[in-house]
């Protein structure tokens, strides 16, 4: 069963976890956008401000899924009423529920189905039984934003004409006021995972060999990482921790040459603003999945590393062996490479790193 060929639908669609995942969901929800008469997102907390970034959303709604999330929270009838009426104040027709390779996405398909989105669709390893009525497989290996742009596409909706299927945010505001307006590269130290970032020492080593070498240099970071960046900024780069919102961020990512960042949400949001990318990508997830989506990057990091494929949250390596052992010799090539710099890329071994 597909969405109507005589009325556009009222579309939902679901993707609960972080704003990096649902930045990489972009592609999907435009394909949706392009047959639905309403497209809504129903995201969580940390998810909600990308989902208001991404063009043809015409609503974003917001649900602390107790099932996601580093912290989840508790579940409570008062929590799940509320969702409920949301729902069907709604009148939606349709909903995807996107997850990724290891997620369930049956426990949102249960609360759509008693909300009476009468169709509903996911990617499920689990049989669904009656709460999926297009169940559809995902293609091995595949990336998280081919993924979701698949099931979209069993369901019924393509990307308009045109449509390169890139990552995309609507435009962000100048930052050139924050920034200043000499040429400089983005480091942004943080992940909300841990194991995902380089130790904060490793990061100030890498912004001081970034200033050595000519860069000029601007750290990102949240509110709550303004030590963090303080620390990695030193006396050798511009420290915007906790100066910027999101948009504002975009603006900033958008105006660098490159940006190094590990496997988190900024690097996914400056591949939305076609921004190239130094990952530094710690195999605790696959890159394979996640890897930084349509634009030129290099990936950085040593993929076999005992902590390949653990998923996870902090490293159980001492030392951190797969990011903190990149030497900066790497990161200058890797930064040189993608700024077309012609600083010496020959004499440095670039481990683990790919286009």
């Amino acid at each position: 069963m597909t969405p109507t060929r005589f009325r556009r639908p009222r579309t939902l669609v679901v993707r609960l976890d972080s704003a990096g995942d649902v930045l990489l969901a972009g592609p999907a929800v435009r394909a949706v956008a392009a047959g639905s008469a309403h497209t809504a997102l129903l995201c969580g907390p940390q998810g909600a401000a990308a989902g208001r970034m991404l063009p043809g959303v015409d609503d974003v709604l917001t649900y602390d899924a107790p099932w996601v999330g580093l912290e989840p929270p508790p579940i409570t009838r008062t929590a799940t009423r509320r969702l409920m009426e949301t729902l069907t104040a709604g009148r939606f027709d349709r909903a995807l529920v996107l997850v990724s390779y290891h997620q369930s996405p049956l426990p949102a398909a249960l609360l759509l189905k008693l909300a009476g989105i009468g169709w509903t669709a996911a990617d499920s390893e689990d049989y669904p039984g009656a709460l999926l009525d297009l169940r559809h497989r995902r293609l091995p290996h595949r990336h998280e934003a081919l993924a979701a742009l698949d099931l979209a596409r069993a369901a019924g909706f393509a990307l308009p004409p045109g449509d390169d299927g890139a990552l995309r945010v609507t435009p962000p505001p100048p930052t050139t006021r924050l920034t200043g307006p000499e040429p400089y590269v983005v480091v942004h130290p943080g992940a909300a995972v841990p194991a995902r970032a380089w130790s904060p020492g490793r990061a100030a080593r890498a912004v001081a060999a970034l200033s050595a070498e000519g860069y000029r240099v601007v750290v990102t970071g949240g509110r709550a990482e303004r030590e963090l960046t303080a620390r990695v900024a030193g006396r050798h780069a511009l420290d915007l921790g906790g100066a910027t919102d999101l948009p504002q961020l975009a603006g900033v990512l958008a105006g660098a040459r490159v940006v190094v960042a590990g496997n988190t949400g900024p690097a996914h949001l400056a591949a939305a603003v076609g921004t190239p990318v130094v990952s530094l990508f710690a195999p605790v997830v696959p890159a394979e999945r996640w890897a930084p989506y349509g634009v030129p990057h290099l990936l950085l990091g040593d993929p076999n590393a005992a902590c390949a494929d653990t998923r996870a949250r902090h490293c159980p390596v001492p030392g951190h062996p797969c990011l903190d052992a990149i030497g900066d010799a790497e990161v200058l090539a890797a930064v040189a490479a993608l700024t077309d710099d012609p600083a010496d890329q020959g004499e440095h071994t670039e481990r683990g790193a790919t286009v």
